[in-house]
Parts: C-alpha cells; sequence; structure tokens
C-alpha cells in the first residue's frame, strides 16, 4: 500500500466510519531496563544510570482505529504466527461485539457488517501463507495491506508506542507485574494522553497522525 493510496483509504473511512474501518497494527517491546529520556543527565554528568531494572521485556500487539482513535492492545510472550493470528482474531471479535451491542445481527457480520481494514508492516510472520489462508476463510470482511518497507511513518501505532515509552522513561519498576501493569492502563484504560499533531522523528521518518 503506498502512501497516496493509504490516504484513499482514510478520506473514505472519515466519511463513511460505519462502512469502512482503517485499523494500524503493530508490535512492540517494552525493556524492564530504565529508558533514558534525552538530557535526562546535566551537562558534565555521567550519564551512567543506578538500579537497573531487572532483565527482561514486556511484549504488546496491537492496533489503532483511525477515526476515532480507539487501541485495542495484548501481552504477548513473543510474536510469531500463532500470536499474530490470535490477536487479529480477538481484533476481529471486538470489533463484532461492538457492532451487535450497536443493533447488528452477529449472522449479518459478514456480510453487512463494517469492511475493516488493517494496516501493518511487512514482518515474516504477518505474511505466513496459513495464517493469510485463514484470516480470508473466517474473517471475510477483514483486508490485510501491508506498507512498504521501512515506512514507520505511515503506522499511528508508532506514535501510541512512542508516547507511551516516553511516558514511562526514567521510572523503576520491581518486576514486569508493575511494569505490564502500567503499560494496560496506558493503552487499555485511557490513561496515556497523546498529541495527535505532534510530529515524531523515528528511523529518519518523521510521523505526524492527526
Amino acid at each position: 500500500m503506498s502512501k497516496a493510496e493509504l490516504e484513499i483509504y482514510l478520506a473514505a473511512a472519515e466519511e463513511h466510519y460505519k462502512l469502512l474501518q482503517v485499523w494500524f497494527w503493530d508490535e512492540c517491546s517494552y525493556s524492564l531496563k530504565v529508558i533514558r529520556r534525552k538530557q535526562w543527565a546535566r551537562r558534565g554528568k555521567p550519564k551512567k544510570v543506578s538500579g537497573q531494572r531487572g532483565r527482561g521485556n514486556v511484549n504488546v500487539m496491537g492496533a489503532i482505529r483511525h477515526y476515532d482513535k480507539k487501541v485495542k492492545t495484548s501481552f504477548i510472550e513473543k510474536g510469531d504466527s500463532n500470536t499474530f493470528y490470535e490477536g487479529l482474531k480477538n481484533l476481529y471479535n471486538a470489533i463484532k461485539t461492538e457492532w451487535i451491542m450497536q443493533g447488528g445481527l452477529a449472522s449479518t457480520f459478514k456480510r453487512a457488517g463494517p469492511r475493516l481494514v488493517v494496516v501493518l508492516d511487512n514482518a515474516s510472520y504477518h505474511c505466513t501463507l496459513s495464517v493469510l489462508q485463514k484470516v480470508r476463510k473466517e474473517m471475510p470482511n477483514l483486508h490485510l495491506y501491508f506498507l512498504p518497507a521501512y515506512s514507520p511513518d505511515m503506522n499511528m501505532m508508532e506514535l501510541v508506542w512512542h508516547s507511551s515509552k516516553e511516558y514511562i522513561a526514567n521510572r523503576l519498576f520491581r518486576n514486569k507485574e508493575e511494569l505490564k501493569d502500567l503499560i494496560n492502563r496506558l493503552l487499555n484504560r485511557g490513561e496515556l494522553k497523546i498529541d495527535w499533531g505532534r510530529r515524531i522523528k523515528n528511523k529518519g521518518n518523521s510521523i505526524n497522525a492527526s
């Protein structure tokens, strides 16, 4: 999917949000080591961090809906084809539940529900043939659109990850459970405030999620 094609989908989804939803998908790893903000230490002072967190990472996969900025994430042990498929299925079922709560019938969701466009990168386990086949068979109204290589600037989830890591930076946690609890509150309970018009640098690209 090119940037021009993505903009067409986003414009259509804004105008016809009941018929078309665009979700941005990605995975992220949060380190238990202290993440230092830029300029964390005073000039001339050593930038050594005392009290490093224990070793280990907290891995998260999830998606954000473009028109209302709704975020759906879950914790995973590692990113692979199985966890990717389960994550997609959970997202699909959550949207289906939303459809039913708004008066739709479960039996008509695949035919009459919104078309779901999931925009994501080209990680190898995103492109596994067996997963793609199951998605087509079990979730026919969900379509995967892959971004060009090295284009994080086109994925809105990058700003979610960046903002949450910035919030967590320089905080110490006794264990992974404490870190997971904060991530859950930030991402799934709406405690993270994001400036959607902000531009940030990521791997040389500028991200603007407005």
